[in-house]
């Protein structure tokens, strides 16, 4: 519990991260849902706490980019087809915070002896997110999701969304770069690891956890800024969780010849 108070806490100090930027078009409205479960009747029983804190965009400008900026967001991060974020936001919390009592009520029974395990069934589910202005005509929108669902350590991760401030669109790589772009793109982040991690090789990066069993590639997980692409890559995607959240960032100037034209 205490540590879902923190979560909070901090979402308290970002009720003004839905900025506002007057040049893009977009103003920004925010959906808020908690809901606090007990997974029995129990004193001090087990729970699962969720907080859903959402920018979405206001429809009373640009109504058909904000409704399909917002029926992206309700989609990929609550996984909820439909453009009415609040009405999403309860949905989600409630559909969670219900499915945790009636799947884990009867393992919790199983486990109820065994105190060590108690831990294993305080869940939590935070959301919170934030806007800032990104290259000409992108809006970015960032959103830490932050859970835990049992087993040695919870997750958090970065999700990142661009927006065509004009037309709402979610913007992918094909999107922002050539056809073909891949090999070279691929190339120049691999780069970029090696001198963000002072790696000779691709063997001294494997002796550190990056790409281990995979190769470098380029995730829809990114932020286009206003002077360079940031690749955000999640725990587990490039490196093991005690290496963490890994961020590439290249400057414009870099991925000039790939760039399709703004």
């Amino acid at each position: 519990m205490r540590h879902f108070l923190t979560h909070v806490a901090w979402a308290a100090l970002l009720l003004t991260a839905c900025h506002t930027h007057h040049d893009s078009g977009l103003t920004w409205k925010r959906a808020i849902a908690d809901r606090q479960q007990a997974l029995s009747s129990e004193h001090e029983s087990p729970q699962c706490n969720v907080h859903i804190d959402i920018c979405y965009a206001d429809t009373a400008n640009n109504r058909e980019a904000a409704t399909e900026i917002n029926t992206a967001i309700a989609w990929q991060l609550l996984d909820i087809e439909g453009a009415d974020l609040q009405q999403a936001a309860d949905s989600f919390a409630n559909r969670y915070a219900d499915d945790y009592r009636r799947n884990l009520l009867p393992l919790y029974r199983e486990d109820q002896s065994d105190s060590e395990k108690r831990p294993w069934y305080e869940y939590r589910y935070v959301i919170d997110t934030s806007t800032e202005a990104g290259r000409d005509g992108v809006e970015v929108y960032r959103a830490n999701v932050d859970y835990y669902e049992g087993g040695a350590h919870g997750i958090n991760q970065l999700l990142t969304m661009n927006f065509d401030t004009q037309t709402g669109r979610l913007l992918q790589l094909r999107d922002v770069f050539v056809p073909g772009y891949e090999q070279q793109l691929n190339e120049l982040l691999l780069d970029e690891l090696l001198r963000q991690t002072d790696s000779k090789d691709k063997d001294e990066l494997k002796k550190k956890g990056y790409l281990y069993s995979m190769n470098m590639f380029a995730p829809e997980n990114f932020i286009l800024g206003a002077d360079a692409v940031t690749f955000v890559y999640n725990t587990y995607e490039i490196a093991p969780y005690s290496v963490g959240r890994t961020e590439l960032t290249l400057d414009y100037d870099k991925l000039e010849k790939i760039l399709k034209q703004q």
